[in-house]
Formats: structure tokens, sequence, C-alpha cells
């Protein structure tokens, strides 16, 4: 996919504090934005599921949650 520049408004310390992080020396601040996105936008949805997780199970949705996490973290994963 194609990548498409933006320009966006950062703080002067938030920016030190990203220039500094090793990832940013390594790959670039376009990199680490991304990076970050992505894991934000993830993370959002994650909350959003286990919203709708809560709302559908109640009371039991937290005991779901722990299962389905233990049993992901006992899974072998193909690396990408």
């Amino acid at each position: 996919m194609a990548a498409k520049p933006v320009q966006i408004s950062i703080d002067r310390e938030l920016l030190a504090r990203i220039d500094r992080d090793p990832q940013t020396r390594k790959q670039g601040r376009s990199a680490f934005m991304r990076d970050a996105v992505e894991l934000y936008l993830a993370v959002k949805h994650r909350r959003e599921v286990d919203k709708q997780i809560a709302a559908a199970f109640g009371h039991k949705s937290q005991d779901l949650l722990a299962d389905v996490e233990a049993w992901v973290g006992e899974q072998a994963w193909p690396e990408k």
C-alpha cells in the first residue's frame, strides 16, 4: 500500500521523547508513528470487543476473557 504524507503537530517535549526512543533512532519517526498508531487502534478495538463481551455475558465475561487470554498465550504463533 502506498504511503501518503501527512503533517501533524506535536508539542516539543513529546517530540523530544519520541526522538530519544531507540526504535525511532533505528527506524525513523514515520515508522515509529505508524507503529504507535497501529498499536493505539488495536488496543482501542480490543477494548470495544471487551465491552461487547461484557455486555453479552455480564459478570461471567471476565472469566471468559481470562480463559481466552490464557489459551492465546499457549499457542505457537508463526513469525510474520
